[in-house]
């Protein structure tokens, strides 16, 4: 399935990544928000760990159709994610962004903390109170 990318950390733009992985393969990146998640430092990049109570701040960035096969292997990499690998850092799942400019939900991928990293942040990790990693401050 071609979902697009919620981007929440070192693949925004201006961040380190954003031109490395991005520049060049994407057709759009609107703001969006994603509910049910609280961001952690890692430090030097982000987690997004599932909470009900908490919101995230990033972009969703829709890939150009020619460069999705490959973006989405750059950015599993990038992620550590393989799936079904146990020492995964980052799961990719599926979730419903809303979009700032209409309030519309759309479905994407989102990597978020793996559950024995999920456990560790939440029980020692520093917590992101605004959810935006471009203010963590």
């Amino acid at each position: 399935m071609r979902l697009p990318f919620f981007v929440y950390g070192t693949l925004r733009p201006g961040e380190v990544n954003h031109d490395h992985f991005l520049r060049g393969r994407t057709s759009s990146e609107e703001p969006v928000r994603l509910d049910g998640v609280v961001l952690y430092d890692g430090p030097g990049y982000p987690y997004a760990v599932e909470e009900p109570r908490g919101t995230v701040r990033g972009e969703l960035v829709t890939a150009l159709p020619e460069a999705y096969d490959d973006l989405l292997v750059a950015l599993d990499r990038l992620e550590d994610y393989a799936p079904g690998d146990p020492d995964n850092l980052y799961e990719r799942i599926e979730c419903d962004v809303v979009r700032d400019v209409d309030g519309v939900s759309v479905r994407a991928w989102v990597y978020v903390a793996a559950p024995a990293v999920a456990a560790e942040l939440r029980a020692r990790g520093k917590l992101i109170g605004s959810g935006d990693w471009l203010v963590r401050g």
